[in-house]
């Protein structure tokens, strides 16, 4: 799937799931391209519901992702597919974004299709390798981090600064989003070491005005061109 990858909002589970639909709506208002829903404590039912309750929040103005829950993505996408009309008719559900150790990428690209847009974690040189050795259409970007380190991710990997990830991207196969700890004053030069886009987590959810910080983020990926 084609897709603009500049400016990911990932949602951060800690926020009350009231507020993280008013952040959503304002940070796809102020021109997020991207909205990945990540939950690692939610149950199954209840990140079912809110995926449809987000897909239904966005209404189809931005690209909508589900962390890791393949079951999730594949159930949202066939009851908003076989219930058209219960929900705002643009509502839906684009693919997922998969870790190292979540269900094959091969295995969701055979489930969901060639027209899902398919994203998976690669932090490390073996994993670009991994990424080139599939067969073209697997996946359709990386997620590549911790550029600084971060409270949304305990345990993630050794930061890898700007220039750690230009040297990642620049030897990738395929388009590099960047993740973790990124401020606005990083996303100009993350742009400018080859980012496909930056993505955000408290950011944009601990702002006190979310869409105002969308466009600062918006305004510094456009000076990187």
């Amino acid at each position: 799937m084609t897709a603009d990858l500049s400016l990911h909002l990932v949602t951060d589970h800690r926020v009350p799931f009231a507020r993280l639909r008013d952040i959503v709506d304002e940070a796809v208002a102020a021109g997020v391209s991207v909205v990945q829903l990540r939950d690692k404590v939610a149950s199954g039912g209840e990140l079912f519901a809110r995926t449809l309750d987000l897909a239904d929040v966005i209404a189809g103005r931005c690209t909508f992702v589900v962390d890791d829950r393949l079951d999730v993505v594949l159930a949202a996408r066939e009851r908003l597919g076989r219930k058209p009309g219960t929900r705002r008719d643009n509502a839906r559900v684009d693919g997922i974004h998969l870790g190292q150790s979540d269900l094959p990428v091969d295995a969701a690209r055979a489930l969901l299709g060639p027209d899902a847009l398919i994203g998976w974690t690669a932090n490390t040189p073996a994993h670009l390798t991994a990424a080139e050795a599939l067969p073209a259409g697997t996946v359709d970007y990386l997620g590549v981090g911790v550029i600084r380190a971060t409270s949304t991710k305990p345990d993630h990997p050794r930061p890898l600064g700007i220039d750690g990830f230009g040297e990642l991207a620049a030897s990738a196969p395929l388009p590099c989003v960047a993740i973790g700890g990124i401020g606005i004053a990083d996303v100009t030069a993350l742009r400018r070491t080859g980012a496909a886009g930056v993505a955000v987590v408290s950011l944009v959810s601990e702002s006190d005005d979310p869409r105002a910080t969308v466009r600062d983020l918006r305004t510094a990926w456009k000076a990187g061109a």
